[in-house]
């Protein structure tokens, strides 16, 4: 099936293999959902992709062209400008786990509509969150940013880190905001090479492991802090 999870397990108890299947059972989920009107111009749905114990999470916005014809995120030009990001911190995709906010291709790339996003956050998105617990949410866009950082502004807040109700979430602007806006490509490449150092300290403590929330509408913009 297009779209599965790609799973590296640890069985040292550092992972819950409940989460394997849920993630599996919200793909399954997303490949038949009809609870939007976005369904209607699908090809693939696009449930995202990783190790189900990443310690990194990176939300987009929604399905592009080549993403609906593959059921895979970020596989077009944006998407090969991700790796090349992630290359440049010691990373590969496989390491991380990719997904949008939506994950039906809006029509003609067309913003996603608000009961839209909230359809594929409250059913889909959250639970993929809370299946991962990853250490860091990195945020690719402002429909993602705005989850968690509803008064933020992208170009004040790029590249810093907040903590939200006990996750660390760092919001980056979309990486084909650099490829069509040239100005922002080194911006961008600038905030991912911080990232290894937001790695490093975002190790939560246990009490915020234990139960984590998931997402602050209300969190003000003026609480982001840089490590």
């Amino acid at each position: 099936m297009r779209g599965t999870v790609l799973v590296k397990l640890k069985f040292d108890g550092g992972v819950n293999l409940n989460a394997k299947d849920e993630l599996e059972r919200i793909a399954q989920e997303v490949a038949q959902c009809r609870l939007c009107e976005l369904h209607y111009s699908r090809k693939h749905a696009v449930p995202g992709e990783g190790p189900v114990d990443a310690e990194i999470m990176f939300i987009g916005e929604g399905p592009g062209f080549h993403e609906n014809e593959q059921g895979r995120p970020f596989v077009g030009a944006a998407g090969k400008f991700l790796d090349e990001l992630l290359e440049k911190i010691g990373l590969r995709r496989e390491q991380v786990f990719i997904t949008n906010v939506v994950k039906c291709r809006p029509p003609s790339n067309r913003d996603p509509k608000p009961e839209e996003v909230d359809i594929c956050t409250k059913q889909y998105l959250e639970r993929q969150i809370q299946a991962i617990n990853p250490k860091v949410i990195i945020t690719l866009g402002r429909y993602s940013m705005g989850l968690f950082l509803s008064n933020a502004k992208i170009s004040e807040v790029h590249g810093q880190a907040v903590r939200v109700k006990g996750r660390l979430i760092v919001p980056m602007y979309h990486p084909a905001a650099g490829l069509h806006q040239m100005s922002l490509k080194p911006i961008i490449e600038q905030d991912f090479l911080r990232l290894p150092e937001l790695l490093s300290k975002a190790t939560p403590s246990e009490q915020e492991n234990s139960s984590p929330s998931t997402f602050d509408t209300d969190q003000p913009a003026k609480q982001l802090s840089l490590f």
